[in-house]
């Protein structure tokens, strides 16, 4: 037998606190025989022992437990480590964090990349047709930042803003992300400094377009409308429908007229950019035939008014304009399902020291993400739904207070469990708020502290001094 059968139980455990053991469909979602592969793929073995207590399941499971609990600290992770434990009867562990600290940093940035991933395109792989667009994989993509603590080594990895002060401001990534519109899990990622040479949204897109498959449809603001994004795109046979940059002029008196506001037109291939090598150049297209449709926004309060949607599906009777302009509506999910990451989830403010290990961190909060989202995919199956009806908030609430429920729950009482855990999720809908128009400020004031302007050693040396001559 070897070491990972020998852990097969707290496999089966980690599996459980996030429902993933029932479910049809969803099955194989994520098995014992991926965590095994993976840890084998990397080499992980340790906790082997009768006499350790973190094993690969057991560190995995508090990692990504603490990503979704409303306490980040590692003291909570192994407090909850120890009340399992405890319930188990078996050897309790110690009630310090240093023993969780260094098995959580034994778990390889690959091996968490790997379960994400995996579980993420799955999941999408084996959603009902009808959630899809066509038929087709749907694929968001758009980025945000993150901060983190201001040591010196994150520092040299992802430097703070050129315009805040030394000591006064925080290390910075860019993070870009790709999404799937019908189950909303995320299918890949990018990290990266926020400033620097190729650290740009469309660069670090750029490293990740072997995550795509022939077929897809990628949906993206208007940053990303740009000729080299839609013939990259174009040579792997992946489809774009993007809102055309500002930039860009519009004139839909030229062009092969498909419709009203809808018509074909050609863009001519721009100087080489820098990034781009010159035999990669010379072998692209000298020109490109894309579809644009507009639309006039007459909806109150809406900044834009207008809005003109380019697409490389040119087909007008199999994806008719407002199709096409419907699916661009859909966008908007990706802000959502950001915010449910860096909000909902607490990853906005990262909590680890070193470069490695925050990248393991967002690795750990998106895999979370990734198995709450799989949730909601079988609730939404069970009730004729759709997971993007349901509150993300609300699925992730209803698995940490039914967690502890979980683990110690008997064989027999898990059915009425899941099936009260997949009620509850259905009924918490996203409300359907045609029009809504919210002002984007806040009402409540924040406390009434002077801003740091110099490092907080400065600071506090003038205090110091000041106590001193007192």
């Amino acid at each position: 037998m070897t070491s990972y059968q020998n852990q097969r139980g707290s496999f089966q455990h980690f599996h459980r606190s996030f429902l993933q053991d029932d479910g049809p469909r969803f099955r194989e979602v994520l098995s014992d025989e991926q965590i095994e592969r993976a840890a084998r793929l990397q080499n992980l073995s340790f906790g082997t022992g009768e006499d350790d207590i973190y094993s690969v399941p057991l560190t995995l499971w508090a990692f990504v437990s603490q990503a979704v609990s409303e306490s980040k600290s590692c003291l909570a992770a192994v407090a909850r480590v120890l009340a399992w434990l405890t319930k188990l009867g078996r050897l309790a562990c110690d009630a310090g964090t240093g023993a969780y600290c260094k098995a959580r940093a034994k778990l390889t940035e690959s091996f968490l990349w790997f379960l994400t991933c995996d579980v993420g395109r799955r999941l999408e792989d084996q959603v009902p047709d009808a959630w899809r667009w066509h038929g087709k994989r749907v694929v968001l993509v758009d980025g945000s930042t993150l901060s983190m603590p201001d040591t010196p080594a994150n520092q040299q990895a992802y430097p703070q803003m050129r315009s805040q002060r030394p000591g006064v401001g925080f290390p910075i990534v860019r993070w870009v992300a790709l999404v799937g519109l019908a189950s909303g899990v995320v299918l890949e990622s990018a990290v990266g400094p926020y400033r620097g040479k190729e650290t740009s949204e469309l660069a670090l897109f750029r490293t990740l377009l072997s995550a795509l498959s022939r077929g897809d449809v990628v949906l993206a603001d208007r940053y990303y409308c740009s000729y080299w994004m839609v013939v990259l795109l174009q040579a792997l046979d992946v489809d774009v429908v993007f809102r055309k940059h500002q930039l860009r002029h519009t004139d839909f008196r030229c062009g092969r007229r498909l419709g009203r506001n809808d018509h074909v037109v050609r863009w001519t291939k721009p100087p080489r950019p820098k990034w781009m090598e010159q035999a990669t150049y010379d072998s692209l297209p000298a020109t490109l035939a894309l579809r644009e449709v507009r639309t006039m926004v007459t909806t109150p309060g809406c900044r834009v008014k207008e809005l003109v949607v380019v697409t490389t599906l040119r087909d007008h009777e199999m994806y008719s304009k407002e199709e096409i302009l419907d699916l661009y509506h859909e966008r908007w999910h990706v802000e959502l399902d950001l915010r449910s990451i860096k909000t909902q989830m607490k990853m906005e403010i990262l909590r680890c020291k070193t470069p490695e290990m925050v990248r393991k961190e967002i690795w750990a909060h998106l895999l979370a993400y990734n198995l709450i989202r799989k949730v909601m995919a079988q609730a939404a199956e069970e009730h004729q739904l759709t997971p993007r009806q349901f509150s993300f908030a609300g699925a992730m609430q209803t698995l940490n207070e039914f967690r502890t429920s979980l683990l110690h729950a008997a064989a027999e009482e898990l059915p009425e469990m899941t099936s009260r855990i997949l009620n509850a999720i259905a009924r918490h809908r996203v409300g359907n708020r045609p029009g809504r128009v919210e002002p984007r400020k806040l009402k409540r004031r924040p406390k009434g502290y002077s801003r740091l302007l110099v490092s907080r050693a400065q600071e506090r040396a003038k205090l110091t001094r000041g106590r001193t001559r007192s």
